[in-house]
């Protein structure tokens, strides 16, 4: 199996931007909140854009042919990942995803998620967790009265800083933040807090689920491992993925997460620059904004190009 090209759909959220044009992403709506890069999620399905399958849906593709999955993904009932990319223009709101165990009790999945910053506004941030130990009625008292931003940390980000939000956090992406996530297979949110804009809230459910002690799973990338002249900075990994960014300057050969052919498919999102896949059957060219899926029984494979490029792949138990 040759990899390929995807075609990511895009959500026009009331409080998106205009910056995923610039990743080559296209909607007739007024604004681009997320492009959904890799999804098998039914509330929006990554298209094949190249070869012989273009046209067809990711997960189309995969209910065929299985074996492109590897199998480190075998332990999974559903496709475990969702990679995004998210332009806030305006603050998201503050929301809760629930774990598993909650998640499956009303039939869906939990959600953890990764988010790498690309890029960020003077004075740009995100809310991370509650400041200090509260119990239920105080949540529920800070959601009723309007005082939930006053219990949260807000946390200041610039571009290529780190976030781990794993289930049951809340959150928020604050105003002028450019984002890359990686996240659970899932779309179960609910919304504590959306600043006046209307929109249906959840709260019974996230008194159900919020964690109310501070968090300290917040982390910011360090420097970077030398790959040549090319290096990797490892950004997170848990049960349903693992995540890192390669700035690659000359051809590379992609080892990264096959040591053995076979355990698992690979995505790459160009965030910047571009270059030219190569593999045994051809070259595949990419630019910024592209999305790469390689089936885990793809032939030999090398990047040639000045780019940087989001990786994810599923590791072993």
């Amino acid at each position: 199996m040759m990899p390929f090209l995807l075609q990511a759909p895009c959500k026009d959220y009331v409080w998106g931007g205009e910056q995923l044009r610039a990743f080559g992403k296209v909607s007739n709506a007024e604004r681009i909140a997320e492009s959904w890069e890799l999804s098998c999620h039914p509330d929006g399905e990554s298209i094949i854009a190249s070869g012989e399958c273009r046209g067809m849906t990711l997960a189309a593709f995969l209910r065929e042919h299985p074996e492109a999955l590897g199998e480190n993904c075998r332990r999974f009932d559903r496709f475990p990942v969702l990679v995004k990319l998210i332009d806030a223009q305006e603050n998201l709101s503050v929301q809760v995803h629930p774990d598993d165990a909650y998640a499956r009790a009303h039939g869906d999945l939990g959600k953890t998620e990764l988010w790498y910053v690309i890029d960020a506004a003077p004075g740009a941030e995100i809310l991370y967790g509650v400041k200090r130990a509260m119990t239920r009625e105080e949540l529920r008292e800070s959601i009723e009265q309007d005082t939930i931003l006053d219990k949260l940390r807000h946390v200041p980000v610039k571009a290529g800083d780190v976030f781990f939000i794993p289930a049951r956090t809340i959150h928020a992406i604050g105003r002028g933040c450019l984002i890359a996530e990686v996240q659970q297979n899932s779309n179960t949110t609910y919304r504590v807090y959306d600043y006046g804009r209307g929109r249906e809230l959840h709260i019974a459910q996230a008194l159900d689920v919020a964690r109310l002690t501070p968090s300290r799973n917040r982390k910011t990338a360090q420097g970077a491992i030398p790959f040549t002249k090319n290096h990797v900075h490892d950004l997170g990994h848990c049960a349903y993925f693992s995540t890192q960014v390669f700035q690659i300057v000359e051809r590379m050969a992609l080892c990264h997460g096959e040591s053995s052919r076979g355990w698992t498919f690979t995505h790459w999102l160009c965030l910047d620059g571009g270059g030219v896949l190569h593999h045994d059957e051809g070259d595949l060219a990419f630019q910024k904004g592209d999305s790469i899926f390689i089936p885990a029984d793809a032939p030999g494979k090398e990047i040639e190009g000045d780019c940087t490029m989001l990786n994810t792949i599923v590791e072993p138990t």
